[in-house]
């Protein structure tokens, strides 16, 4: 697949993802390709794409004769890719390490400057409008991804990269509704992490990089969950269904 299909899948996978979580696509809705194409007016390839890396979630399911349907994702589900996600995203950071360039710490750095600048939007915006609130989250979370593509590339795992984006579950949209309290931890943290790691990059420091590479995308998957739990007030389902 071609780097401009990829990111058309990204944004594909994104929004879908998001749509998913939210409930407005209810668990058992079947998705058909030539809909979705026309939808978001791209071909079928970012779309075949993007609904293998939801089904790597677990957020659809192939079924044979009756297309691609939305499931329902399970809590034990969430951990586990955030587990996967969490051993491939640190080995590739520990990769990055021993390969970084002053000019690709350069682009991470600018990346992450637009990330802290977004992280510090959603943290004072307490009075935005919901719809506005919304974007800028998508926002915020295309920022994150933006940061861990330049470590994957920079890596240059294209297996290991390709598993661990299949685990990465966003859930951007229950941030803006979620606990004040919740949000305020979850940008923090991934503020203080992004830059932990840039830090233990621009060091050389291979081992660093790995452990803060674990710790950043573990408790993004803790907090995940519990806001999702909060938001959604189920003990065994992550989307209500």
């Amino acid at each position: 697949m071609s780097e401009a299909a990829s990111t058309k899948a990204d944004d594909v996978a994104l929004e879908l993802e998001q749509a998913i979580v939210s409930g407005e696509l209810a668990p058992g809705t079947v998705l058909r390709q030539e809909q979705l194409s026309a939808r978001y007016g791209v071909s079928r390839t970012p779309i075949r794409e993007a609904l293998r890396r939801l089904a790597a979630l677990g957020l659809v399911s192939f079924e044979p004769n009756r297309g691609v349907r939305v499931r329902t994702l399970t809590r034990a589900e969430l951990r586990e890719a955030f587990l996967i996600r969490a051993e491939l995203e640190s080995l590739a950071t520990e990769i990055a390490a021993q390969r970084i360039t002053p000019a690709e710490l350069d682009e991470l750095e600018a990346i992450e400057n637009r990330f802290a600048r977004l992280t510090d939007e959603l943290r004072r915006g307490g009075r935005l409008a919901a719809d506005r609130r919304a974007d800028l989250v998508t926002e915020w979370v295309r920022a994150n991804h933006a940061f861990h593509d330049v470590i994957y590339r920079v890596a240059a795992l294209p297996m290991v990269e390709r598993l661990a984006k299949g685990a990465r579950f966003s859930g951007s949209a229950v941030w803006a509704p979620a606990d004040a309290g919740e949000l305020d931890a979850l940008y923090s943290a991934n503020e203080r992490q992004h830059r932990a790691l840039l830090d233990a990059l621009a060091a050389g420091s291979p081992s660093g990089a790995r452990a803060l590479a674990r710790e950043h995308v573990l408790s993004s998957g803790a907090l995940l969950e519990r806001i999702l739990a909060q938001q959604l007030g189920s003990d065994k389902a992550i989307m209500a269904g």
